[in-house]
């Protein structure tokens, strides 16, 4: 198994220890080691069934490790509740958009505002929301953010679906999290996007100063985007490096019938 990367610097956002998960007799995921540092854009790539989901669960809260720890800022994490790591900064989206489809758009990053237990102020003095971005202090600045100001008054139910995964980041952002993960924000969606998407989210990491980890079966984007790449098959972490290294491992294009890792290799 490959090593996790050693932390550009100072203690890692999430610092995931030989993570494991069983159910029954099947282990979904292998002694995972992943470190993930302030600023990173982090791909996790795997062929169907490599357990890429169950891990994400695994570090989001949403699925209690059979063994392993998880370390966010140094705090451990290890079979806590999913509402303690929003606490420390991470936030997630699922595959199937979690939207409240009855409710209007605005109101859907109202809620997220609220479980973050941080409301907008109207005077200048902001308090404990002086180190929150600009971007991500009202329901309508972040809705502005991600494209969706003029379907704010909208029923969440009436926007398109490829709407309603930037709805969906919209809700996670309002947390106002340090590190975003993102399971296949890109399924769905069409090419033009998906790299639409693909955008959206390098320009989040840069302007929001965020760590994303992002799953994708969409691989040739994912690559073109992100700094880091890890490869899961079979529940087990087989790569971990550079795109450009990665889709070179002999291992991983094995595990890709060499097919989809060579259709695009990064520069």
């Amino acid at each position: 198994m490959s090593e996790a990367p050693l932390p550009r610097g100072g203690v890692p956002l999430l610092d995931a220890r030989e993570i494991t998960v069983r159910f029954g007799g099947l282990t979904a995921v292998d002694a995972v080691d992943a470190v993930f540092t302030a600023g990173e854009l982090v791909g996790i790539i795997g062929p169907n069934g490599a357990g890429k989901t169950t891990f994400f669960n695994a570090i989001s809260g949403v699925t209690q490790p059979t063994s392993g720890r998880l370390l966010a800022s140094g705090r451990n994490l290890s079979g806590q509740a999913p509402h303690r790591f929003a606490a420390q900064g991470i936030a997630r989206t699922f595959q199937t958009p979690r939207v409240f489809g009855d409710m209007p758009v605005r109101d859907n990053i109202a809620f997220g505002l609220k479980f973050a237990g941080r409301r907008p102020r109207q005077y200048w003095l902001w308090g404990d929301e002086a180190s929150v971005p600009w971007a991500l202090r009202t329901a309508d600045s972040i809705l502005d953010l991600i494209g969706l100001g003029a379907q704010a008054e909208l029923p969440a139910a009436a926007i398109t679906p490829s709407q309603q995964r930037l709805l969906e980041i919209g809700m996670a952002l309002a947390t106002r999290p340090r590190l975003l993960l993102l399971d296949e924000v890109a399924a769905g969606l069409t090419e033009s996007e998906v790299e639409d998407m693909a955008q959206l989210i390098r320009r989040l990491r840069d302007e929001l100063d965020l760590t994303v980890v992002w799953i994708e079966h969409a691989v040739t984007t994912l690559l073109r985007h992100v700094e880091r790449v890890i490869v899961l098959h079979q529940g087990r972490k087989i790569a971990d490096g550079p795109p450009a290294e990665v889709v070179r491992n002999p291992e991983v294009i094995e595990a890709y019938l060499g097919d989809e890792m060579m259709e695009e290799t990064p520069p």
